[in-house]
């Protein structure tokens, strides 16, 4: 079919007829294959050809050019499949945002992973009594994540400066200190001795912060109480709770979180040598999430998370941030 043989559209709105056949046009123009199309819709190429045909036949506009080997859109076409995709992708958020106004179905959480296995995981019972139809699931990953493109619906970093192109909530304060095994202390007589340390086998979160925070911490801990100590070398990890694994297996002295290895120390599998050697992080934990998702069920959970952090820093004698 040529631009000449399409006879002009006779009316300026969609007829329902004509919005059916639209769905077969943005599966073709998404794939630009009537054959590809075809398998995604179960039909045959003839069919998908013959609906696309007959909607060019009824708009009045060529959509495809083809060709033996291909089919590929005019520029018409292009600017009817960007308009029709824009049109679901409104379309699918509203509906999406309509399902999202009670305190039920799907909730995807992302979070670092050492905050969610030491720190959230451990007190999910109780969301879950509290609100048993959420369904909540928890990913977890050290990148930054886009939120349109992952199905996520709130992230829990860890960084001095949160993204200016999302919703950040303030959730708590950070501080560091060294823990180790108490036979690992006993072994190196680290008891109130800091200078020891030099040594000892220091275990690196190499992404506290970042991809590249390397030893970053350590250092800044080292250089906070005048200490001189090489923290270039020791074990390195990409995750805090693995380095806090290895200091209790005795392999070395880690810089422990004091959020994530609480109950360790509480527990008496860690220690701190140190007594109050303990230095507050420039950096922080906020909760992220696009700023147009007021969903209910997204602010039930930020506040749990919120309680959770005040119970938390009222447990140890610390006022919340």
């Amino acid at each position: 079919m040529t631009e000449e043989t399409l006879p002009a559209a006779k009316d300026r709105s969609l007829s329902g007829w004509q919005l059916s056949k639209l769905h077969t046009f943005e599966v073709a123009a998404r794939h630009e294959s009537f054959a590809k199309a075809a398998d995604e819709l179960s039909l045959t190429p003839s069919a998908v050809s013959h609906s696309i045909n007959q909607i060019e036949a009824q708009l009045g506009i060529q959509l495809f050019l083809r060709s033996h080997r291909k089919v590929e859109l005019t520029s018409e076409g292009q600017r009817v499949f960007w308009a029709l995709r824009a049109s679901l992708q409104t379309l699918s958020q509203e509906i999406l945002d309509i399902k999202n106004q009670a305190l039920s179905g799907p909730l995807t959480l992302y979070s670092r992973p050492s905050i969610a296995q030491c720190w959230i995981v451990p007190a999910l019972a109780d969301f879950a009594q509290r609100f048993p139809a959420i369904k909540l699931s928890v990913l977890t990953g050290n990148e930054y994540i886009n939120f349109h493109r992952t199905g996520i619906d709130l992230a829990i970093y860890f960084d001095a400066t949160p993204s200016p192109q999302l919703h950040n909530q303030y959730l708590m304060d950070e501080s560091i200190t060294p823990v180790c095994s108490p036979a690992y202390a006993r072994q190196f007589n680290l008891a109130g001795q800091p200078e020891h340390l030099s040594r000892c086998m220091l275990l690196h979160d190499q992404q506290a912060w970042s991809y590249d925070s390397g030893t970053d911490e350590w250092h800044s801990w080292a250089q906070h109480f005048g200490l001189n100590l090489d923290t270039s070398a020791g074990l390195g990890f990409d995750r805090a709770d693995l380095a806090m694994t290895a200091a209790i297996h005795h392999a070395g002295v880690a810089m422990g979180r004091r959020r994530l290895v609480q109950k360790k120390l509480d527990s008496g599998e860690l220690i701190a040598p140190f007594g109050g050697m303990e230095l507050k992080c420039d950096q922080h934990y906020y909760i992220s999430t696009l700023s147009d998702r007021h969903w209910p069920k997204i602010e039930a959970f930020t506040l749990w998370l919120k309680a959770l952090a005040a119970d938390d820093a009222r447990f140890r004698g610390a006022a919340p941030g």
